[in-house]
C-alpha cells in the first residue's frame, strides 16, 4: 500500500477489526478498508489481534469474533497457502485436520439420516457408526497435545502468544463437546429416541462448527505464521516432540517420517562428564547419575523458577502428563488452560510471600486417582528459589493394606 508506513497501516487494520466488533458488517467494513484488507497477511492479523488483547480486548471475545474476521480476510488468507514437506509437522497437522474434516461430513450425513428415522432400530447401523466416529475424534486429543506441547511453545519464543492461547481455548470446548458426543451414543440405547434425536442434532452441528472454524484459523492463520517463523532446527526439535508424543489413530503412517536422528556427544566431552561430579552436603553425583535418579522416581517433578519460568522436569517411565524440551523457558501460566491461570498465580503468590509452602490436588484421570502436590522450594535462609510440581498416580498406593516388609520380598 503506497504512501503509508507499516505502523499506519497496522493501525488501520486494527481499526478494521475495532470496527466489526462494534457490529459493523463485513460487507461495509470490506468497502471502507478495501486497500489495506488486500494486502494482509496471516502474521499481520496473529499480531494484530495480539496488539488488541494487549489493549483490553478479552481472548474470549477475539475468539468470539473469529469467525467474523476470518469472513472479512478468508479470500486473501486463502490466496496464501504455503506448500510443505511432507514431513514436516505442519504437514502431519494438516493432514490430520484433512481426516477430522471428514469425519465431520459424515457425521452430518449420518446425523441426517438418523433424523428422518421414526425409530432407533432402523438406524442401528447409522448409530454404530457414530460410535467409531465418536472414538475417532476422541483420539484427536494426541493432535492437541503436539500443538499444545511442541509447537505452541515454539511461537511463544518468537514472540507468537495470543494465537496459540485462543487455539489451546478452542481445544478445551472441543474435548468437552466430543466427550458429549461420546456420553449420547453410549446411552442411545436407554433414551427416548425422539430425545436422542434432539441431543444428536444439537451436539453434532455444535461440533462440526467449532471444528470446521478451528481447523480454517489453524490452516490459514496459525500454521502459516509458523511456518514463516519457525527456525530449521527448531522444526526438528518440533518433529522430535511430536514423534515422542505420539500420532492418532487416523494419521496417515505414510506420513510419519522417521524422527532425525540425535548428534551423539563428542567422545571428549563424554569422558569429562564420566569424570566430573557434583558434591552436595550429604554426598557426591556425577550428571549420569543425578538424570538417571530423577527420572526413576516414580513420579513426575516440573520444576518452575522465582520468575515462573520451566527451568527442568524429569522423564518418568510412566508418564501422566505430556512434557517435551520445547517448555523449558516457558512461563508456567501458559502451561495451563486459561480457566485455571489464576489459581495457579494464588498459588505462586502465596509461596513467594511465604504465605504456604505446600498445595495440593487430586483428580480422576483414565480411571486412576491422580495426586498433585505443589511445594514452595526455599534455600536455607528461607528465600524463595521457586516451585516444584509432583505428580503422582496413588491408585494402587490407595489399596495397600496391612505390612510388606523387607524380608518379605521374593522378586515378584
Amino acid at each position: 500500500m503506497g504512501g503509508i508506513s507499516e505502523k499506519e497501516r497496522r493501525e488501520l487494520l486494527k481499526e478494521v477489526i475495532r470496527q466489526l466488533h462494534a457490529g459493523v458488517s463485513v460487507q461495509e467494513v470490506k468497502e471502507k478498508f478495501k486497500q489495506v484488507i488486500e494486502g494482509v497477511s496471516s502474521l499481520d492479523i496473529a499480531k494484530i489481534e495480539q496488539e488488541l488483547i494487549r489493549e483490553g480486548i478479552s481472548r474470549e471475545e477475539i475468539q468470539k469474533l473469529c469467525d467474523v474476521h476470518l469472513a472479512l480476510f478468508r479470500e486473501r488468507l486463502e490466496e496464501q497457502r504455503v506448500e510443505v514437506t511432507p514431513e514436516n509437522p505442519i504437514n502431519i497437522l494438516r493432514e490430520e485436520h484433512n481426516i477430522l474434516q471428514q469425519h465431520v461430513e459424515k457425521l452430518t450425513e449420518l446425523t441426517d439420516e438418523i433424523q428422518r428415522a421414526e425409530d432407533a432400530s432402523l438406524v442401528r447401523e447409522e448409530i454404530h457408526q457414530l460410535e467409531h466416529i465418536a472414538e475417532d475424534f476422541l483420539d484427536a486429543e494426541k493432535h492437541y497435545l503436539r500443538e499444545e506441547n511442541a509447537l505452541f511453545p515454539i511461537l511463544e519464543k518468537h514472540g507468537i502468544t495470543e494465537p496459540p492461547a485462543i487455539m489451546w481455548m478452542e481445544h478445551s470446548q472441543l474435548r468437552e463437546k466430543k466427550k458429549q458426543l461420546k456420553s449420547l451414543i453410549e446411552n442411545s440405547a436407554s433414551m427416548n429416541f425422539l430425545e436422542f434425536k434432539k441431543h444428536l442434532r444439537e451436539i453434532a452441528d455444535s461440533l462440526r462448527d467449532t471444528l470446521l472454524s478451528h481447523i480454517f484459523k489453524e490452516n490459514n492463520i496459525l500454521f502459516p505464521v509458523a511456518l514463516r517463523v519457525v527456525t530449521e532446527q527448531e522444526w526438528r526439535q518440533i518433529k522430535e516432540d511430536f514423534d515422542e508424543i505420539g500420532y492418532c489413530c487416523f494419521t496417515p503412517q505414510q506420513i510419519i517420517a522417521k524422527s532425525i536422528e540425535k548428534t551423539k556427544k563428542p567422545v571428549v566431552e563424554e569422558k569429562l562428564e564420566m569424570e566430573g561430579a557434583l558434591q552436595f552436603k550429604t554426598g557426591f553425583l556425577t550428571m549420569e547419575e543425578i538424570e538417571a535418579i530423577l527420572n526413576t522416581l516414580p513420579v513426575e517433578i516440573t520444576f518452575v523458577d522465582k520468575d515462573d519460568h520451566v527451568k527442568f522436569f524429569n522423564r518418568a517411565e510412566k508418564r501422566i502428563f505430556v512434557r517435551t524440551k520445547t517448555i523449558i523457558g516457558r512461563k508456567v501460566q501458559l502451561c495451563h488452560p486459561q480457566k485455571s491461570i489464576h489459581i495457579v498465580n494464588k498459588i505462586l503468590e502465596a509461596f513467594k510471600k511465604g504465605e504456604r509452602d505446600v498445595a495440593e490436588f487430586w483428580i480422576q484421570k483414565d480411571g486412576r486417582l491422580i495426586h498433585i502436590r505443589y511445594f514452595a522450594v526455599r534455600d536455607e535462609n528461607g528465600k524463595y528459589l521457586g516451585t516444584m510440581e509432583v505428580t503422582q498416580d496413588i491408585t494402587d498406593i490407595k489399596k495397600i493394606e496391612g505390612e510388606k516388609r523387607l524380608l518379605d520380598w521374593e522378586g515378584t
